[in-house]
């Protein structure tokens, strides 16, 4: 008995050794998912990006500023001399925090009467809004009690006034359903367009359509053009179910959404294209899509904020189209912007789409080639 179980697990190593793709997704995968909720996972949102109109130009106000900072959960990466301006950076999703401090703001801690400071924070990402806003409280809390210094007469120097926007009531769907729609397309375009591909070359469908005249242009495009109808199909039906059951305003253009959601669409394609012509079979079609879904859900910022991840992680959730399309989505439906504040998010997808369809049609053209 042991002899021949003995011959059998040596085979199986054997098979292992051969079929090195799958054993490098197999040791791949666990590493990459303790990596990451390791290191990139943290629910602790700090190091948000702020913006600064100070108007008041005072030591009082940037003594305040300075506390903010030294929390660690406020970067500010720019000033600016009106509000226009502070809702013109959220809304194009450079940064997620603004502070209005009024002209008569160090007069009024001057006199030791109540002083009133601004803050906008972009809720459509109701996590990083609900932790910027909390944090700032406490802060002005503590400043308040600083400021007063035993004086039993008056309640507080300065108050905090906090305008959530685009999710006043921090509706937890409106950041996930959205996200939602992104995570549907990608799996069912990467997942469904590889595993198609190698299906046809394991049946040798695929060299029956290669002695056509077809060119590998021509066979690409046939490839993807049915995908992205059933791509249209599933967004129209996730964005119903969205809206008449999540009730998920749509504050933008629909047409816009429509338009830039199947640049999304190609570039998951063209992924999906680019891991059929590395797998050899079904099975290293399957895990290598789920090796590259499983960090495009974690370091995208569906789930959990990028400002949170360090900074490695959070370049890392660059190289995911998801990424970008979460913009886009988040931008058009809860935030109403249109193209003007989107074109690095769509830049970046068209980017997506050349490169990783060129490289696909590099490697097809050698696989052709070689049959």
């Amino acid at each position: 008995m042991w002899h021949r179980l003995k011959a059998l697990l040596y085979k199986e190593f054997i098979q292992m050794r051969r079929d090195r793709l799958t054993f490098a997704i197999m040791i791949g995968i666990p590493i990459i998912q303790l990596m990451i909720f390791g290191f990139a996972i943290n629910t602790e949102v700090k190091h948000l990006p702020t913006i600064v109109n100070d108007q008041s130009r005072s030591m009082e106000s940037r003594h305040l500023l300075q506390s903010f900072v030294a929390s660690g959960y406020f970067d500010i990466v720019a000033y600016t001399d009106s509000l226009e301006k502070v809702q013109e950076a959220i809304d194009r999703s450079e940064v997620k925090v603004g502070f209005f401090f009024p002209p008569d703001y160090a007069l009024h801690i001057s006199a030791r009467q109540n002083a009133k400071v601004e803050m906008i924070v972009d809720a459509s990402d109701s996590m990083s809004a609900a932790s910027a806003i909390s944090t700032a409280q406490l802060i002005a809390l503590n400043y308040n009690r600083e400021l007063l210094d035993n004086d039993a007469k008056q309640e507080e120097a300065f108050s905090l006034f906090i305008h959530p926007l685009y999710n006043p009531d921090f509706v937890s769907a409106y950041y996930m359903v959205p996200g939602i729609l992104g995570i549907i397309l990608t799996i069912t375009m990467v997942m469904i367009t590889a595993i198609s591909i190698v299906k046809e070359k394991e049946f040798g469908t695929l060299e029956q359509l290669l002695v056509t005249p077809m060119r590998t242009m021509e066979l690409m495009l046939g490839k993807i053009i049915p995908y992205v109808v059933i791509g249209y199909f599933q967004l129209t039906l996730a964005l119903l179910i969205g809206i008449l059951v999540f009730q998920i305003p749509i504050m933008g253009s629909l047409l816009l959404f429509y338009v830039l959601t199947t640049i999304f669409i190609l570039a998951s394609l063209s992924l999906g294209i680019l891991i059929s012509t590395l797998a050899r079979n079904q099975l290293q079609a399957v895990q290598l899509s789920f090796f590259m879904v499983l960090p495009t859900i974690l370091l995208s910022g569906f789930m959990f904020p990028r400002e949170a991840m360090p900074p490695f992680f959070y370049y890392l959730g660059d190289l995911f189209p998801l990424t970008f399309f979460l913009e886009i989505v988040r931008g058009i439906l809860l935030k109403g912007v249109s193209i003007e504040y989107l074109y690095t998010p769509t830049l970046a997808l068209f980017a997506f789409v050349v490169i990783l369809l060129g490289i696909s049609i590099v490697i097809f053209s050698r696989f052709v080639r070689r049959s």
